[in-house]
């Protein structure tokens, strides 16, 4: 039995804004169908005297002081810029 149909893989690639046909979907299907299923075989080993992790290597980040250094002049920062205005940087609208 599937455990991921081709209406599933239609779907999400649609949510995905992905364009694809009807072979690629059964395509798809099938490949998604075997990942899962080697996620499912991982899900049988014993795990519980296994300690999480998040890299298998123990390092530590090292890392510099924060020092808080004076910046460029105002007036030299907006000389470079194409639209400014009262000291502040004008950019273009993103939102409606």
């Amino acid at each position: 039995m599937s455990r991921i149909t081709k209406d599933q893989v239609l779907h999400v690639a649609h949510l995905a804004r992905l364009e694809i046909n009807d072979e690629e979907a059964e395509n798809f299907t099938e490949q998604l169908d075997r990942i899962i299923e080697m996620a499912e075989k991982l899900d049988e080993l014993n795990t519980e005297n296994i300690k999480p992790t998040s890299h298998v290597f123990a390092q530590e980040n090292v890392m510099r002081e924060d020092v808080a250094v004076k910046g460029l002049p105002i007036e030299d920062v907006l000389r470079n810029v194409p639209q400014h205005e009262d000291g502040q940087i004008k950019v273009p609208n993103i939102l409606d």
